[in-house]
This record gives C-alpha cells, sequence and structure tokens, in this order.
C-alpha cells in the first residue's frame, strides 16, 4: 500500500513539472484541413499518443452537395510531450470497402494486446446524407494496419458513431447513434468485444451524435453532440441517464479557431484529470453559415473539465496544462 501510494505521488509530481500548455488550435489536418471526431488512445509499441480522426475534405474544389463529407480516410496524428503538441502522421490503412468508400468517427480501445476499431462506414461517397451507413469492428496490433473483423447488426442500416465503454472484465457497452429514430443513443452489449446483442434506446431526450462515456468522480457520464454545444449526461447504471441543464462548450471562446461551439468530442481520463478534445468550424463564427473552404474547414482543440457538486463545467478559455501519462 505504501509503495502504490508513494508511486502516485511520484506520477502526480512528473505530471506538474512536465506539464506544458497545450497548442490552440490542437491540430490541423495538413492534407484536407478537415480534422473532426477526434479519438486519442496510447501507442504502446510506439510509446506516444495517437489521435485518430475523420478527415473531411474541406479544401475540395467544385463541391457537390456533401460530398466533401464523403470518402473520407480516416487521418491519424502523433504527440510525443502528453499531448500538448501533434503531428500529422499519416492515415489508418483499412482494407474494408471499396476506393470510394465513407469512412466515418472511429472509436478504439486495446484489450490483452489487440487494438479494437469500430468505424461507421458509408458504402460510397454521396451528395446527401440519405444513404445507409454501417458500424463494422476491425483489429490492429500497430494501430495503422486494420484488419475486417464484421459488421455490427444494429437497430437499423443508418447508425453511426460507436462509443465503447468497457463495463468489467467480461462486459462491454457499445453507445451509438440510430439516425432512423431521430438520432437517438442506443446500445449494444458484448462479453468479447465481437459478439454484439442489441439492447435499444438510452437517450432520446434531445438528437444528437457522438457519444462519449467515461468514469469520473465516481460516476458514469456521457457527452453527446447536440450541435448546440455538448449535452452532459450522469448515471448510476450506465442505463438510465440523466441530462445536467447546461451544454459544455456551447459558447464561442476567445482562442484562436476556437470561437463556436464544440464539436463530436472524445474525453481521456488521466490522473484524475479530465481533458475533452472536440473539433470546431471556425469560419462559422458570427452566423456565418455559408458554403466556403472556410465554413468548411475544421480545428481540433482541447480543454479541461471540472467538476463541483455533480456538475460538469468547461473553460475553454483557460490555458491547458497536458503531460497524458
Amino acid at each position: 500500500m505504501r509503495r502504490n501510494i508513494i508511486t502516485l505521488v511520484l506520477l502526480v509530481i512528473s505530471s506538474i513539472m512536465y506539464a506544458q500548455i497545450a497548442d490552440k488550435p490542437l491540430f490541423r489536418d495538413p492534407v484536407y484541413d478537415g480534422a473532426a471526431d477526434p479519438v486519442v488512445i496510447w501507442n504502446k509499441g510506439e510509446q506516444k499518443w495517437f489521435m485518430f480522426y475523420t478527415n473531411r475534405r474541406a479544401n475540395l474544389e467544385d463541391v457537390n452537395g456533401v460530398d466533401w463529407v464523403h470518402k473520407t480516410p480516416i487521418g491519424i496524428a502523433e504527440s510525443t510531450d502528453g499531448g500538448a503538441t501533434w503531428k500529422y502522421r499519416g492515415t489508418a490503412n483499412i482494407t474494408y470497402g471499396g476506393d470510394d468508400y465513407t469512412y466515418w468517427a472511429p472509436d478504439i480501445i486495446e484489450n490483452n494486446g489487440t487494438y479494437h476499431m469500430y468505424l461507421t462506414v458509408v458504402p460510397g461517397t454521396f451528395t446527401d446524407w440519405k444513404h445507409p451507413r454501417e458500424i463494422v469492428h476491425l483489429t490492429s496490433y500497430n494501430l495503422i494496419d486494420w484488419d475486417y473483423q464484421s459488421s455490427l447488426s444494429l437497430a437499423s442500416d443508418k447508425v453511426i458513431d460507436a462509443g465503447i465503454f468497457k463495463v468489467n472484465d467480461n462486459l462491454w457497452y457499445l453507445y451509438y447513434n440510430n439516425e432512423k429514430d431521430r438520432k437517438s443513443i442506443y446500445y449494444a452489449q458484448s462479453s468479447d468485444l465481437r459478439n454484439w446483442t442489441d439492447m435499444g434506446r438510452v437517450v432520446a431526450d434531445q438528437s444528437g451524435e457522438g457519444p462519449k462515456v467515461f468514469y469520473w468522480h465516481n460516476k458514469y457520464f456521457m457527452i453527446v453532440d447536440n450541435w448546440k454545444g455538448l449535452g452532459v449526461y450522469s448515471s448510476d447504471d450506465l442505463r438510465t441517464w440523466i441530462r445536467q441543464d447546461e451544454n459544455i462548450l456551447a459558447r464561442g471562446g476567445s482562442g484562436v479557431d476556437d470561437g463556436t461551439n464544440g464539436l463530436h468530442a472524445d474525453v481521456v481520463i488521466n490522473n484524475d484529470r479530465a481533458y475533452i478534445f472536440y473539433f470546431t468550424h471556425p469560419g462559422r463564427a458570427n452566423g456565418n453559415s455559408g458554403d466556403s473552404y472556410e465554413t468548411r474547414r475544421s480545428s481540433i482543440q482541447v480543454a479541461e473539465l471540472e467538476y463541483k457538486d455533480g456538475i460538469i463545467t468547461c473553460d475553454r478559455d483557460k490555458p491547458v496544462q497536458i503531460c497524458l501519462k
């Protein structure tokens, strides 16, 4: 016990000593400038942090409808300083689907040396939102090369945005957006990460997407993108969710590229601190809704969550000292 306490103290001291102020914006994709839907995971083999993201084609010329958010690869950025700075690494090697397939919003976990990705796939490149989408299961040993395992049988043929949560050593929950039910949040469960049973709807008070579940301060929380900031729910059993009154990241901040509401986020709990990685559309500040490269481009940001009296808040203008361990 004494050794564990000493180790914890040393980790906290190390984190404080070596923490750096995170870049703002944290990351912009150098290829398409459309980084969105971030998820952050530790690469055990390379001993660095990886950030996966939907690589929207914001700088596409001759845009036709929403084809720029289709045929999107999954980009990878990497950090060697605990998440304060990131550089472009490339794209995930995903062999499932054709050359015109669309990949959106991965969530990734590691279990017993194998990485598991649950990825939204659209079977083609389209100019509207009317086409089927599925969530597929892929595995990897290096976070670069991904092998297809299966397509999940879920509540409909228009499902997106998987979010994985480990309940215990024998049970996993997968939360997702069922677009055919007013974009409500559903969930499925599995004992082996391969065979899934759909369990139905869990959040339906408001439409939303990108559910992210985490455990913090002895309670389960879910962040959902409502397109007017991020809704925050809490739960004691992972099935009954209570929404807090105020969304976080609903109002724009003063930092570079951070003047609009936060969108589709990941939350990393590290040394009992909670960091939220989200993206913005900087060109849409002040109500600008026209379609142009500037309104399509997106930037990834990071902020720290705060917890008091059962409520989660987020001051996006506060400099973020970060050193993920």
